[in-house]
């Protein structure tokens, strides 16, 4: 078994539905082990758009990395992820940022995640599930990373995944 991090958000249509979609259909092929709060977060790069919701599972698979890849680009397809703009509005982004100290650089998949450590909406949340959470750059709490435009969403909540 390996564990990975996957960073999910959306910023179309029902935001939070398409997160707990998201988790549902995961849920339905990895074990997830750990769910972070629900993250209000403002867009970064890209073009004007509307603020995201984000959070992060960490789920234990026995899917290769590739395959892992190919699950979360599924599920975005089944919540009508459309691919037109880079870093534009999506129904549902699900990134894999790191698997089990994994270091992979091809056309298809950058593990651990070339940008993580540069992103609050990743790392907020992943603290929330990870104190001790790690990038190559070093544990994600000593980064310095500005929390600004990361908002918890405590009114926010997940259900049971399938529930």
């Amino acid at each position: 078994m390996s564990r990975a991090v996957l960073s999910v958000g959306s910023n179309i249509g029902d935001r939070m539905g398409h997160l707990q979609g998201a988790l549902d259909a995961l849920a339905e092929r990895v074990d997830v082990i750990a769910i972070s709060g629900i993250f209000e977060t403002s867009p970064v790069g890209g073009p004007e758009q509307d603020d995201f919701l984000n959070a992060v599972i960490i789920v234990e698979t026995t899917l290769a990395p590739h395959e892992l890849l190919e699950l979360c680009q599924q599920v975005e397809a089944d919540r009508d992820r459309v691919r037109e703009v880079r870093w534009g509005p999506r129904t549902l982004d699900v990134d894999i940022i790191a698997m089990d100290g994994t270091v992979l650089d091809d056309s298809a998949l950058t593990l651990p995640h070339p940008r993580a450590h540069e992103r609050a909406f990743v790392c907020v949340p992943w603290l929330d599930v990870d104190a001790d959470a790690a990038l190559p750059q070093g544990r994600i709490a000593d980064l310095g990373l500005d929390p600004r435009g990361v908002n918890a969403r405590p009114d926010l909540s997940w259900a049971q995944p399938g529930g």
